[in-house]
């Protein structure tokens, strides 16, 4: 009894304390409010090399509004968010939109990609100390589930997610989603049934972080994710970064019959970063193994996992992902901030990927190489900053054999987004 009196009166000064923090972080449902729009010009074209695959080409206009709401004041803070999306076709049509990695415009019955978009989404919050739960509209942004923001319009999904912050470092997250709206459409018909997913991500110092996750997509797969990352500061300006990534993944049979695979894949990257002032020199490794490739991405309806179009954190993922059965590939990547040079806001970024021993029906030896370039400006002060032009240009080449894998070819991809914040 002695000790239960001393250890109840800690645990309520640790509820109190906490809860002191969370009221004085709190400035109440209309003083913490945010409306942030987003203006965004996106191209993307894909010259394809092989004969008879045609290229595709879209062009849009999009508007993203986001807003964010403070919680209501007490031991049990109320919120509300919301999310518009809309978007305008300015090209893409006649014979050249429909590919899946673009995503800009779904196609209607007839083939023609929809002129133009409007989406809408919802989420009502509660707080309580530092953990907050959510239902609705949601774009997370977790190494098992990362809704795609890649594109012209963002990917979202529908249902509960709780995160908590109450130990310093620790981010617990999990969730249960049942519902996918695709890029590309208004309607919720991606064909996703159910989705749970839950883990950790830990700052053990300042040098050193982790994060450990799990998700199921119910009928598809599990999956099990770990990353690692380390920064060892060398001298001022100086650092080595050591990142670390991996997947554990095993199909339904049901699923792994229809893409005519395996059921288990283990992929892992590592990746080893010299930064030098405004320079940053990378080399990395990743080795995919098992009976069938990594899978992630793309939508129920369509034969895809449906767990998000960015849920590939891994070094060696460009506009290839290096991600086929037995694939291994090497990278070397260089990337300068010429805001040291007295060009603020510009930077450059190359990367030059080759991997081989991609196992297909044909081979066991396939190989694809890319070499991917960005230049990147970011307009810094001024009536437009923030204001942010992005050219990025891919060679993908892959070998016949390895064609039911991947198809090669040539990408542009040209974007212009400015933000705006109206409070």
């Amino acid at each position: 009894m002695k000790k239960i009196l001393p250890l109840s009166l800690l645990a309520a000064l640790c509820a109190q304390s906490a809860y002191a923090d969370t009221v004085q972080d709190n400035n109440g449902f209309i003083a913490d409010s945010h409306l942030n729009v987003l203006l965004r010009n996106a191209y993307i074209d894909r010259n394809y090399k092989p004969d008879g695959v045609r290229t595709r080409e879209e062009w849009g206009q999009g508007l993203i509004a986001n807003f964010t709401s403070g919680f209501t004041q007490g031991p049990v803070g109320f919120g509300f968010d919301a999310l518009g999306q809309y978007a305008v076709r300015l090209d893409g049509g006649r014979g050249h939109s429909g590919a899946g990695g673009i995503d800009f415009f779904s196609q209607d019955q007839d083939g023609r990609a929809k002129s133009d978009l409007a989406k809408f989404g919802a989420t009502a919050k509660m707080r309580i100390s530092k953990t907050v739960l959510s239902y609705g509209t949601q774009a997370p942004e977790l190494p098992i589930l990362t809704a795609d923001s890649s594109r012209l319009l963002d990917e979202t999904y529908t249902g509960f997610m709780i995160d908590s912050q109450e130990i310093d470092g620790l981010d617990i997250t999990a969730g249960h989603f049942t519902d996918e709206q695709q890029k590309s459409d208004d309607s919720h018909n991606s064909g996703l049934h159910g989705l749970s997913f839950g883990g950790a991500r830990y700052q053990f110092n300042d040098r050193l972080s982790g994060s450990l996750y799990a998700s199921n997509v119910e009928g598809v797969l599990n999956k099990q994710y770990l990353g690692m990352t380390y920064r060892q500061p060398l001298a001022p300006e100086h650092a080595l970064i050591f990142d670390f990534n991996g997947y554990k993944s095993r199909l339904t049979q049901d699923y792994a019959n229809t893409l005519d695979t395996g059921r288990s894949n283990d992929i892992w990257s590592l990746a080893t970063s010299y930064v030098a002032g405004i320079h940053t020199f990378k080399l990395a490794y990743q080795q995919s193994n098992g009976s069938t490739g990594y899978n992630y991405g793309g939508y129920r309806k369509n034969g895809g996992v449906g767990d998000g179009g960015n849920t590939i954190w891994l070094s060696n993922s460009y506009w290839s992902d290096f991600n086929g059965q037995g694939e291994r590939s090497w990278q070397l990547a260089y990337s300068v901030d010429l805001s040291g040079l007295g060009v603020q806001g510009l930077s450059y970024d190359v990367a030059y990927v080759r991997g081989d021993n991609i196992q297909t029906s044909e081979t066991t030896n396939g190989h694809e190489h890319e070499l991917f370039n960005q230049i990147q400006y970011k307009v810094p002060d001024g009536v437009a900053k923030g204001l942010k032009l992005k050219l990025r240009y891919s060679v993908l080449r892959v070998s016949s054999d390895a064609s039911s894998y991947n198809v090669g070819g040539n990408e542009v991809r040209v974007y212009v987004e400015y933000p705006i914040s109206i409070f």
